[in-house]
């Protein structure tokens, strides 16, 4: 079993930043996991956002955030991030982050029902 604690969340300008963050705890390995991010707006479904590999060295964005957002984890403290810069009201959501159990260190998972544990999730809110 894993625990996924999100945090960081909060309002910001247009063109600002926040950096999410998302601890695991759990009798378990933490860099066993490929690990993810989704957000869902109101009214919209969960949409896939960043992941990341086990070993961290592969990553893979969803097109509308490549080159703004930027997923990396600490496999040492048992968490991964998500440094969100140049924020559009768009992104405006509830964001997840989500473990999913998998043999290969190098793959990413991209769908959200590959994913084995989630967490409560943090609002993020960009106002005009």
């Amino acid at each position: 079993q894993v625990q996924l604690v999100e945090s960081g969340g909060g309002l910001v300008q247009a063109g600002g930043s926040l950096r999410l963050s998302c601890a695991a705890s759990g009798r378990t390995t933490f860099s066993s996991y490929a690990l993810g991010w989704f957000r869902q707006a109101p009214g919209k479904e969960r949409e896939f956002v960043a992941t990341i590999s086990r070993s961290g060295g592969f990553t893979y964005y969803e097109d509308s955030v490549k080159g703004r957002f930027t997923i990396s984890r600490d496999n040492a403290k048992n968490t991964v991030n998500l440094q969100m810069n140049s924020l559009k009201p768009e992104d405006t959501a509830v964001y997840s982050c989500a473990a999913a159990s998998i043999y290969s260190m190098y793959t990413t998972v991209r769908l959200a029902a590959q994913y084995d544990y989630w967490g409560q999730g943090t609002q993020v809110t960009v106002s005009s």
